[in-house]
């Protein structure tokens, strides 16, 4: 299984950091995308991306840090981009929920790393929180630029769904299909398997009735245990297909067999 968005560099996990990713592979977890917010944990995404032979990474900033993004921190995010194991950019987008950065701001930085993305031919990671409807409409203009990506969290209805796959990007899918009454578990029940890729977004999104203080990539197992049930097929053949998705994706060297 590949847990296509997670956060192994933040703080949660400095104490435990080598023990989680011990447990991930022994729960058959062969590959993590880390993921950049800003440009310090893009560098420490990089930095495990080169410690480990199954982690990468993405770079940017989250449009909670939107304000931070200037012109300087645009050429440097280039030169990250730049690295080997960086896949993507992101996470990037529209968060009018919490608002921590002014909106002119986030839609300014959002464009700036979707050039970046269209330059680097990096495929982008997208948060977006009641900020659905503008996101996709910035996203159009750049469609035919960027080599697609996926709307990490997926947040919309099944028609949102179908409206994201015609702009060639997919949905993730994490701990919140487990959820009693979630609208994802109604989107992982009815798209098709293989738009989806699967993610934990650790050590946020718990799945349902885990008792640890912090999410981790193991879960991935629990989301695609989930995922196999509302879709009437077994886990194998969700990891399978969910797997191929996100390795053409993010074009991710297949050393694992699958």
């Amino acid at each position: 299984m590949i847990d296509s968005h997670c956060h192994l560099d933040f703080d949660a996990f400095d104490e435990r950091r080598e023990e989680v990713i011990k447990q991930a592979q022994q729960a058959g977890v062969h590959t993590i995308i880390n993921i950049g917010v800003d440009i310090p944990s893009s560098e420490r995404s990089i930095r495990l991306a080169e410690k480990y032979d199954n982690i990468y990474a993405t770079v940017g900033f989250h449009p909670h840090d939107a304000k931070k993004v200037d012109r300087h921190g645009i050429i440097y995010l280039r030169e990250l981009a730049g690295h080997p194991k960086t896949v993507a950019i992101g996470e990037i987008g529209l968060d009018f929920y919490r608002d921590y950065s002014p909106r002119p701001t986030q839609r300014k930085a959002f464009l700036k790393q979707l050039e970046l993305a269209a330059e680097s031919e990096l495929p982008v990671v997208i948060h977006t929180r009641e900020a659905f409807k503008e996101t996709v409409e910035i996203i159009r203009d750049f469609s035919t630029d960027i080599p697609g990506g996926v709307f990490h969290c997926f947040p919309g209805s099944v028609d949102d769904a179908y409206e994201i796959f015609s702009l060639g990007f997919v949905v993730g899918i994490g701990g919140g299909v487990t959820h009693q009454n979630s609208s994802m578990a109604t989107v992982a029940a009815e798209v098709p398997l293989n738009r989806i890729i699967l993610e934990t977004d650790a050590p946020y999104q718990k799945p349902a009735r885990y008792k640890e203080r912090y999410n981790c990539p193991a879960t991935i197992k629990i989301v695609c245990e989930k995922i196999a049930q509302l879709q009437g097929t077994d886990t194998s053949e969700v990891e399978k297909i969910t797997d191929r998705t996100c390795q053409k994706l993010f074009r991710l060297v297949d050393t694992f067999g699958t």
